[in-house]
């Protein structure tokens, strides 16, 4: 028992562990991968340096020449561009190992897309690179020494020659992802194309910032970069129409939803069940003290009102029935028996029989008087009681509330 109780509890620890030591492995495969490429691109380094070179040894008036400011320069410069190549030249493999480790926690849906935006932002990375070395550097380099003052040499340096180059290299090979970061962009739901496609000046203005900041300083590899980001973004637009937009969820509104009884026994749906006062006189006393205090304060002012009231309408029920007590010595039965009495007695005189006459007319009034009196008392008693019931109402609402 104790084994299977510990079990659940280190299971996290050891899969977090397992994870690291994956990527461990994964990392330690791509550094052998890129050192494995490293060997023969070192030994050849000299070579490479001279195509990565040619471009401005091309366009220089002195014969085709550099030089080396510092003494390891002509060792170390070469080995710089070697190492930087051979990563270049990895780029495949490492994204592979990139995607073998977070391709379990994907979906499916999310595999069938991933995969092809690897494959072809591996592909635009390299394209851009070749744009810059074979389209960009000889116009670049053919420019600045011509507009150079009369008496300048353009000897350029290798070491920052190879920064310069590396930067542009960099700054291509990602402008040239601009139609995968739009189509993820449109896939994802962020925007839409039209969106995009009204912001149109907006981005083309981007593109030039963005030049500024990954080129070198000057206006002509700016918009060298620029340009192409541009038409890479209108490229983008195009290839998401084909792509696809992101599925669209159904959002039910409420007013869907809340067709009462009828609007669901129409649909085929079994009517909701009705809340019974039952129910919730329960959800009045879920209210508890020590989670919510405020509620519960209110909730006890609220039931000392409602006892106060009906304390109030027991004694104006008990007045009210005095009130009838004290009324119901007159009835109109005894009119009757009254009448009854004096026709069945016989009379001996008019004197005597007016005296009766008048007293039972006084005796009439007074039981009409009587009656309209309880009539008032009734109604008087009904109207408390409304009054009371929608009072008691309104307080047990605004408890609710």
């Amino acid at each position: 028992m104790s084994e299977q109780s510990s079990t659940p509890d280190e299971a996290q620890p050891e899969s977090f562990v397992s994870h690291l030591i994956e990527l461990r492995d994964r990392l330690l495969r791509s550094v052998i991968v890129v050192l494995i490429v490293f060997i023969p691109a070192a030994i050849f380094s000299g070579k490479l340096f001279t195509l990565l070179a040619a471009p401005m040894l091309s366009a220089l008036s002195t014969e085709g020449v550099m030089i080396s400011t510092e003494v390891a320069g002509p060792f170390l410069v070469p080995l710089k561009f070697a190492f930087a190549l051979s990563v270049a030249i990895a780029i495949p493999y490492l994204l592979y190992q990139i995607w073998s480790f977070i391709a379990p926690g994907l979906y499916e849906n999310e595999k069938r897309l991933a995969f092809p935006l690897l494959f072809s932002s591996t592909i635009l990375f390299y394209c851009g690179i070749a744009f810059a070395y074979f389209v960009v550097f000889p116009l670049m380099f053919s420019f600045f020494p011509s507009v150079a003052p009369v008496g300048i040499e353009v000897t350029p340096d290798i070491n920052h020659y190879l920064g310069f180059v590396l930067k542009l290299f960099f700054a291509f090979g990602i402008a040239f992802e601009v139609p995968i970061a739009t189509i993820l962009l449109i896939k994802a739901g962020v925007t839409t194309r039209e969106k995009l496609a009204k912001k149109r000046q907006y981005v083309v203005l981007g593109a030039f910032v963005l030049g500024m900041l990954l080129t070198p300083p000057d206006i002509f590899s700016q918009t060298m970069l620029a340009l192409p980001m541009w038409l890479l973004f209108e490229l983008g637009l195009i290839m998401s129409k084909y792509v696809g937009s992101p599925p669209e969820e159904d959002n039910e509104g409420p007013d869907d939803n809340d067709d009462g009884p009828a609007g669901s026994a129409a649909k085929g749906g079994p009517a909701p069940d009705k809340p019974s006062p039952e129910d919730d006189s329960d959800e009045e006393e879920i209210i508890s003290p020590a989670v919510m205090p405020q509620q519960a304060r209110a909730a006890q002012q609220a039931e000392d009102e409602k006892s106060e009231t009906e304390e109030d309408f027991d004694k104006l029920v008990e007045e009210l029935d005095n009130l009838e007590d004290i009324t119901s010595w007159v009835q109109p039965e005894e009119e009757s028996d009254a009448d009854d009495t004096v026709v069945s007695r016989p009379m001996k005189s008019v004197g005597k029989k007016s005296v009766k006459k008048k007293s039972v007319k006084k005796k009439s009034v007074k039981s009409k008087k009587a009656s309209k009196k309880s009539v008032k008392t009734k109604k008087a008693r009904k109207s408390v009681k409304t009054k009371t019931v929608k009072k008691a109402k309104k307080e047990k609402k605004a408890t609710k509330s």
